[in-house]
């Protein structure tokens, strides 16, 4: 596990650091846990994003701090994800999280698959 500064990287809003904080009380899921992000294949163009509650970092993880929220990223996930803001929005448009990636070439028409 590495300890990484992710400002520079990856940054999270406000808003998205007080919906996850909230999903993990709702969900009864222990404060010592940590948001895993990441990026995968698939989706209409050819990357996906992927969030989930983990323990604890996996071997060659980065963890993170921000704004009260430990995320914890792969090497592999970290090098398509370096500069995004992880937001979450609940306008008309629909509720959810959102990642505003500059590595992204080409997105989806539903902003859940990207490429580069």
């Amino acid at each position: 596990m590495t300890e990484t500064k992710l400002e520079s990287q990856i940054q999270i809003t406000e808003k998205a650091a007080n919906e996850v904080k909230k999903i993990m009380s709702e969900n009864s899921v222990p404060d010592d846990y940590g948001m895993r992000v990441g990026v995968k294949g698939g989706g209409c163009s050819g990357l996906t994003y992927s969030l989930g509650f983990n323990e604890k970092a996996n071997e060659g993880d980065s963890t993170f701090d921000l704004k009260g929220v430990k995320l914890f990223v792969d090497g592999k996930s970290l090098f398509y994800l370096a500069g995004t803001t992880l937001d979450f929005t609940d306008g008309l448009k629909g509720k959810g999280f959102v990642f505003d990636n500059p590595n992204a070439t080409k997105t989806c028409g539903c902003g859940e698959s990207f490429g580069v």
